[in-house]
């Protein structure tokens, strides 16, 4: 079990201490990053959570899929591992 989320569909206003602020109520945060476009700057409207244990990345997704951040309804799934 892993404990790496993967966050979408993210307000371009949303950025990463709004994430962890939002992430914080299911358990630790040990980072969460908004990923933004390399030219513009600007958020892609996708991110990435890391929580302490599988069972708070589990929680959170239980917890805060399709709940609303920054007026959008987020969806929150655990994250494929990079190849």
């Amino acid at each position: 079990m892993q404990n790496n989320l993967y966050v979408t569909n993210l307000g371009y206003s949303i950025d990463g201490e709004a994430l962890r602020a939002h992430f914080s109520g299911c358990g630790e945060v040990i980072s969460a990053d908004v990923i933004s476009d390399r030219e513009t700057g600007r958020s892609r409207g996708f991110g990435f959570v890391e929580m302490s244990t599988p069972e708070q990345a589990q929680k959170a997704i239980q917890t805060l899929n399709d709940q609303p951040l920054g007026g959008r309804a987020v969806g929150v799934a655990l994250a494929r591992p990079r190849k």
